[in-house]
């Protein structure tokens, strides 16, 4: 049964362990959070803080070493892996640094490829929205190789967006962009999670899109150590 919240994502006492002993990695310690429906939330902190670990563990790529996540009112701790993929497919839209795009596969059939492997229709008018909205209508019957690196991360956004899920979540979108076209990106990511009603998390390095979302919380050694709605202090050396 689905609890009744406004959270779309929720964790309660989650830890992710790796080793024992001397040896032991407390990647995510104890992290309590919850994300609201429709919410922008960016995730910041130094290389090894965990938020890379926190993101896969909310995206059902990880199973925690120990406590729960909530994805849309369902508690997937104990779920099989069968039912963890129907979560991703369904729920949750992933956009990575590195874009992955499949390189025979032209713009269409990129964005369209998770609605048939989930088996469902594609809706067509939706996704000619989301590639107008997205800047890609004279571009999808390109070859990925062909576009710049901006479009390929774009093209990788509408895949996300394709499915209909609830959340996206996004790790270093523009980790591999400079900094005006990162920019264009992210401004896009967040238009189009807002139009379509989904919640977007965001892990970067980048204070300018951090400042963008409405709620940043810093990890330090896998906690929390602050939540902040309007500003975040950053270490330069990230």
């Amino acid at each position: 049964m689905k609890k009744t919240s406004d959270s779309i994502l929720k964790t309660e006492d989650l830890c992710k362990f790796y080793g024992s002993g001397d040896n032991l990695v407390k990647a995510v310690d104890h992290i309590n959070l919850q994300i609201r429906q429709g919410e922008f939330l960016s995730i910041v902190g130094k290389s090894g803080s965990g938020k890379s670990t926190l993101l896969h563990m909310l995206g059902a790529l990880d199973n925690p070493t120990s406590g729960k996540v909530w994805i849309d009112g369902e508690n997937i701790a104990s779920f099989k892996e069968g039912d963890l993929s129907k979560i991703r497919r369904r729920k949750i839209g992933f956009v990575f640094q590195a874009y992955n795009l499949i390189p025979s596969l032209n713009v269409w059939e990129n964005i369209v490829l998770p609605l048939g492997l989930d088996g469902k229709p594609i809706d067509e008018p939706f996704v000619k929205d989301i590639i107008n909205t997205l800047g890609l209508t004279d571009k999808t019957k390109n070859l990925p190789n062909t576009l710049s690196g901006g479009q390929q991360q774009r093209c990788a956004i509408a895949r996300a967006i394709a499915t209909k899920p609830c959340i996206i979540l996004a790790d270093e979108p523009t980790g591999n962009l400079d900094t005006k076209t990162g920019d264009e990106v992210m401004t896009l990511l967040k238009a189009s999670s807002k139009k379509y009603g989904q919640t977007l998390v965001v892990i970067t390095h980048n204070e300018e899109v951090a400042q963008m979302a409405d709620r940043t919380i810093m990890l330090a050694d896998g906690r929390i150590v602050s939540v902040s709605e309007s500003e975040v202090i950053f270490d330069e050396k990230n």
